[in-house]
């Protein structure tokens, strides 16, 4: 249904945005709700144009073009902090994405409204980057965990009765499929893995420029080992080895990586923001029989199902923590300097408090 809804929204911009574009096919588009760096707009069309849908992508980009970022418009287009698997673009981000040299998404069931913009809309040889793809086997199915509500498939018991007496097989292993978890970005071994193919991209675009990219990537890559060291660290000495959130659970990925468990009242690109009384009392159980301190969420959702569930543990005393999963990052926080290691390191900070 999903899919559904954005691939209806993206053909209902087709019309406006082919009327648009014949009397502005000569202009340079100006997306107000993108970030980029473009500032002298008489030399725009010399740049080199990249338009990324996340903030992580942006970022991981900003950092390998490093002090050539002047010969680059780099757009983020979803830059007010909008969720990802909310996100509709408008006509100035078709047009972006229809001027760019480079386009990188997640390519997720979020990001369905993308093939819909290419087979209807882009004309000129873009290089196309979905992160999914670019991951292959690192990319993970999302994972119905003990507990979890299905929220994808949630429905009252009468409707799920009706489906089950009057659906074909066929139909019911369509409607079940199984989606890929969009997340990839939190861990940072697949950041490590994304800005060494961003970067041979790059050099495509720019190739006289190489040996620069090419220092900018092997310093960020030093950073990102770093810091994927100390999160090594804080698993491996941790008390606990398993998180609770009160919340969707879009760190599947980090948590692989340091062989950390986790239960969650939804999956990560879950749209769901009322938990059942079955997983809410699953949860307070788990935490009581863990003897877990701490309740988490993500940024940007509120404490309600956490609280609910702290009230219905034993002694009703533990603290709430929130992880950043860098899906309501802001044009505000890229002003404020914002990046994706930062973040990160505060999320490890976060995550060690956790599990100790």
């Amino acid at each position: 249904m999903k899919k559904i809804i954005k691939l209806l929204f993206i053909l209902s911009l087709m019309t406006a945005f082919i009327i648009g574009c014949n009397k502005n096919n000569n202009q340079n588009v100006n997306n107000n709700n993108a970030v980029s760096n473009e500032t002298n707009t008489t030399t725009s069309n010399e740049k080199i144009k990249i338009v990324t849908t996340i903030f992580p992508e942006y970022d991981w980009i900003r950092e390998i073009i490093g002090e050539n970022i002047d010969k680059y418009d780099l757009t983020y287009l979803l830059d007010n902090g909008v969720d990802l698997h909310n996100f509709q673009p408008t006509v100035a981000d078709i047009a972006k994405i229809k001027s760019a040299d480079m386009f990188v998404y997640v390519g997720g069931e979020s990001d369905a409204w993308v093939e819909n913009v290419f087979n209807n809309v882009v004309e000129k040889n873009i290089i196309k980057i979905n992160l999914m793809e670019l991951m292959g086997d690192r990319a993970k199915l999302e994972e119905l965990k003990e507990g979890m509500q299905d929220s994808e498939h949630h429905e009252d018991e009468e409707h799920a009765e009706e489906e089950e007496h009057h659906e074909n097989e066929e139909h019911e292993d369509h409607d079940h499929e199984a989606e890929y978890d969009e997340h990839l970005w939190l861990s940072v071994k697949n950041a490590e893995f994304a800005c060494r193919r961003l970067y041979e991209k790059i050099v495509e675009l720019d190739p006289e420029n190489q040996k620069i990219y090419e220092t900018n990537l092997d310093n960020y890559l030093l950073r990102l080992k770093e810091l994927d060291d100390k999160y090594y660290e804080v698993a491996n000495n941790a008390a606990y080895k398993t998180i609770l959130f009160g919340d969707r659970f879009p760190f599947r990925y980090l948590v692989d990586d340091y062989k950390i468990d986790y239960y969650a009242a939804f999956v990560g690109c879950s749209a769901e923001s009322e938990a059942s009384f079955e997983t809410i009392i699953f949860l307070a159980k788990k935490v009581d029989e863990l003897g877990l301190k701490h309740v988490m969420r993500i940024e940007g959702s509120n404490d309600k199902i956490a609280k609910t569930i702290i009230d219905n543990t034993q002694d009703k005393n533990q603290d709430i923590l929130v992880m950043d999963s860098m899906q309501a990052t802001s044009v505000n926080d890229v002003k404020n300097g914002a990046n994706y290691i930062d973040i990160m390191k505060k999320n490890l900070e976060v995550f060690e408090k956790a599990l100790n």
